[in-house]
């Protein structure tokens, strides 16, 4: 035999073991993103959705095993949801706040026989993890949580050593997070509850920019609670009512980003002032190609106290996102009666 022969078959052979091993990796969930408009609730076993990732900001996880869905969250706006099935009887998966201790894209379970575990992000050290995995719809793992394989792919890319997640379930954890909303429910940094509370009766905006003092800023526009909130380094500094025109006609899921220079003509949010160029993000399901300028169309059919709008303005520079939606921020965002907002007043000197 040629003497380079066993060295060609040993090769091959290993070759052939690790074209074996990867062609036993199943892949579980959609393959593609449910439209962004989508309400969880309606996602049905192996669906999510991912709205895109400007990696500007701290991301965190809520995970409700009440309801089988995990939430992520990207400098306190959401950008995906997915359906989970989490420790089923007996392997129950633990509640509380975590952060990831360990990444492998490839990991294999040294507990269960190697079984794949893609896109492995560790929560415990006793072999608790997000990763893809069977979704069935219900409780169904030895403990850790299963994500659809192209959802887990995306969070890992999205995902850093020390990101929070947190576990919610009925009856031990705060409504909120037990029941996310577009809202952020936590603290990213910490992952205690976000306690921020309602406006009050009369109070057409709160305004705190000194309880985050730097960091990138994001903004979600909700229809629905007729709020706005301003997001810096995922804390909340500001939030405030708005009157949308023709409610009856849905704004629709949107999200924009700032780009260089200012739209022509006057600000019709503030007169006085240039209204920079929000540009759209393509999202899955979108009407908006990407690199639409954001139109007056849509700007005039919001009208928000000028106060407000004066404090926001010098916060929006390139690379700053806002997520427009027609979802409910939470549960419990009415804040007391409706306030007119309407204001032709200048802002306070």
């Amino acid at each position: 035999m040629h003497r380079f022969a066993p060295r060609l078959l040993a090769a091959s052979l290993s070759l052939l073991l690790c074209v074996a091993a990867n062609a036993a990796v199943p892949s579980w969930g959609a393959r593609e993103s449910s439209p962004a408009n989508t309400p969880p609730a309606q996602l049905k076993p192996g669906q999510w959705i991912w709205g895109g990732d400007n990696r500007a900001g701290p991301l965190a996880v809520v995970v409700s095993l009440t309801e089988q869905r995990a939430y992520v969250y990207r400098n306190g706006i959401p950008i995906g949801v997915s359906t989970v099935s989490t420790g089923r009887k007996g392997y129950e998966t633990p509640t509380g706040v975590f952060t990831i201790l360990q990444k492998d894209a490839d990991h294999r379970s040294s507990k269960y026989n190697a079984a794949p575990m893609p896109y492995m992000q560790r929560l415990t050290w006793d072999g608790v993890a997000l990763h893809a995995g069977g979704l069935p719809g219900y409780p169904e793992s030895h403990g850790c949580v299963h994500l659809p394989s192209e959802f887990a792919r995306l969070l890992f890319g999205s995902s850093n050593m020390g990101m929070t997640v947190v576990v919610s379930q009925e009856g031990k954890s705060p409504e909120d997070i037990v029941h996310p909303g577009a809202l952020s429910p936590i603290n990213p940094h910490t992952g205690a509850e976000a306690g921020i509370p309602p406006l009050e009766n009369g109070q057409k905006y709160r305004w705190r920019p000194e309880v985050s003092t730097e960091g990138p800023v994001s903004i979600l526009l909700s229809g629905a609670d007729e709020r706005v909130i301003v997001y810096r380094n995922g804390i909340e500094i500001g939030r405030s009512r708005v009157l949308i025109r023709n409610p009856e006609k849905p704004l629709g899921t949107h999200a924009y980003i700032v780009k260089e220079g200012y739209l022509p003509g006057d600000n019709p949010l503030l007169p006085g002032t240039q209204m920079p160029n929000w540009s759209a993000i393509g999202i899955p399901g979108g009407t908006d190609p990407s690199g639409m300028l954001l139109g007056p169309e849509t700007i005039n059919r919001v009208v928000i106290p000028h106060d407000f709008v004066a404090a926001v303005l010098p916060l929006l520079s390139p690379g700053v996102v806002m997520l427009v939606t027609d979802a409910r921020m939470t549960d419990a965002t009415s804040g007391g009666a409706p306030v007119q907002v309407l204001d032709s007043d200048p802002p306070e000197k």
